[in-house]
């Protein structure tokens, strides 16, 4: 007979946004199971923003080797060992397990329960042996890589973002199909760390954000040996020899062949929401995932979902995002609801790219009418200090300096838009970000620059040289 729990909360994945809201729930006293059927930390941890910033790191230690001569330092070509870069990367993940433990969570007062989780009915959930019937449930199971209908596909090996970091040997040649964030960020590493690298992308790479910034970084990745093709279909992948590939790929030039020795897929994800029997607690889904309201509550009241699982914005923020919405919900009865215009992201490549609210594009299709602010990296003392000029912030601004969406290319870009998000969350204007005090020398004057330009035009207008002539005399 199966034991029978009943928690007022039942999380189902422990990646960040189900741990997230078990460790809210626990400190708060409320009782709550936690069910993981594979590694605690989810994705970001054992697969996808831990392991990929901890190889990036790398990439630009060796990168940074190579061009010590503009500081006067003699520029060495670094001897990669890609076994120790490895060793690099798994000793990152190990620091930070700890914290997503099963240990610290049952330590924290959390129920974890190591199996695959399904619901029985639209109150009753299964794991393992156990019987949860709860009083709300949370589905935080998170996302796959998403493996592309190719002929030929499954007859090869391939990797994802679940299986690139295991390599210990570097790639001769590696083959990435999919120019997106991910793609594009692993491209760039490992031809920093000595490998060939070609990037086939079917549009356009980091075709998402505003083009105008994101061809300068296309731009260094080229320059840095990056064989980036765009607007090329792959049409079939097959084996060459005992260990090689052949990519056939489409293109507006006829039908070309490329040879590697490795191929990654980064060509999105798609929601985990297979073996959970969803039709049995009446959740409706798509293949984007659970459908839920901006309150994230699915077709069952019951139900509630965090993060990838809802096909919404896949990054661990927003999951950490979706958790403070639902335990606001769940504990106190608030109307929480997700805003996704506030929501910030970036793209690490060197130069990184980030981005909060619309971009020109959107502005312009929404008919907004606007004005958009530009700043240079070169302008700034702190970025010529660290040869560092490359880039620049583009903000959209709407009436009366509204800020309607900020854009950074450069060094620091990802740290740089935390500002901006804030700024756009509380509705600030232009006028704020152009009135605080900034420390010098830092990369974050180029955006208050950019802000005082919007005012810029002001002193040259005859009413306002009037005013000041008027105060004049008057002493």
């Amino acid at each position: 007979m199966a034991k029978i729990l009943t928690p007022d909360i039942c999380v189902i994945g422990a990646g960040s946004g189900g741990l997230s809201v078990a460790a809210a729930a626990a400190a708060f006293g409320v009782p709550v199971v936690l069910i993981e059927k594979g590694k605690m930390g989810g994705d970001c941890l054992n697969y996808g923003c831990v392991p990929s910033k901890a190889l990036i790191a790398a990439a630009k230690q060796a990168h940074m080797m190579r061009h010590g001569g503009k500081f006067g330092i003699g520029a060495v070509e670094p001897e990669i060992d890609f076994r120790g870069v490895n060793s690099h990367v798994r000793g990152v993940i190990d620091a930070i397990a700890p914290n997503d433990s099963v240990g610290r969570f049952s330590a924290l007062g959390v129920h974890v329960i190591k199996a695959e989780a399904r619901f029985k009915d639209s109150r009753t959930v299964i794991a393992g042996d156990v019987e949860i019937r709860a009083r709300r449930f949370v589905v935080a199971t998170g996302s796959s890589p998403l493996v592309p209908r190719i002929e030929g596909i499954d007859s090869v090996d391939y990797l994802t973002n679940e299986s690139v970091f295991d390599l210990t040997r570097r790639p001769g040649h590696l083959i990435v199909i999919g120019g997106g964030p991910i793609g594009m960020e692993l491209a760039q590493a490992h031809r920093r760390l000595g490998s060939r690298v070609t990037v086939l992308e079917a549009a356009k790479a980091l075709g998402k954000d505003d083009p105008e910034l994101t061809a300068l970084v296309l731009r260094q990745i080229r320059a840095e040996g990056v064989d980036i093709r765009e607007n090329a279909k792959v049409a079939k992948v097959e084996k060459r020899g005992k260990t090689g590939i052949r990519v056939h790929i489409e293109t507006d030039g006829g039908r070309k062949a490329i040879d590697g020795t490795h191929l990654l897929v980064a060509v999105g994800r798609a929601a985990n929401v297979a073996g959970l029997d969803l039709e049995n607690a009446g959740i409706d889904y798509d293949a984007k995932g659970l459908k839920v309201a901006d309150r994230l509550r699915t077709t069952n009241r019951r139900v509630y979902a965090v993060g990838d699982v809802t096909g919404s914005l896949q990054f661990t923020h927003v999951a950490n995002y979706h958790a403070g919405i639902v335990i606001r919900a769940l504990l106190f009865r608030l109307p929480a609801r997700q805003k996704l215009g506030i929501v910030p992201w970036a793209t690490f490549t060197d130069p990184e790219l980030a981005h909060v609210g619309m971009t020109e594009t959107e502005a312009v299709k929404a008919g907004k009418k606007i004005r958009i602010m530009r700043w240079p990296y070169a302008e700034n003392d702190r970025a010529q200090a660290e040869r560092r000029t490359e880039g620049h912030i583009k903000i959209v601004a709407g009436s009366r300096g509204r800020i309607l969406g900020v854009t950074i290319v450069g060094a620091n870009a990802a740290e740089m838009i935390n500002m901006w998000a804030l700024a756009l969350s509380k509705g600030l204007g232009l006028g704020d970000v152009a009135g605080y005090v900034a420390p010098y020398p830092t990369m974050s004057e180029i955006g208050k620059r950019a802000a005082i330009t919007y005012f810029a035009g002001a002193a040259g207008k005859p009413l306002v040289r009037r005013l000041i002539g008027l105060l004049r005399r008057l002493g």
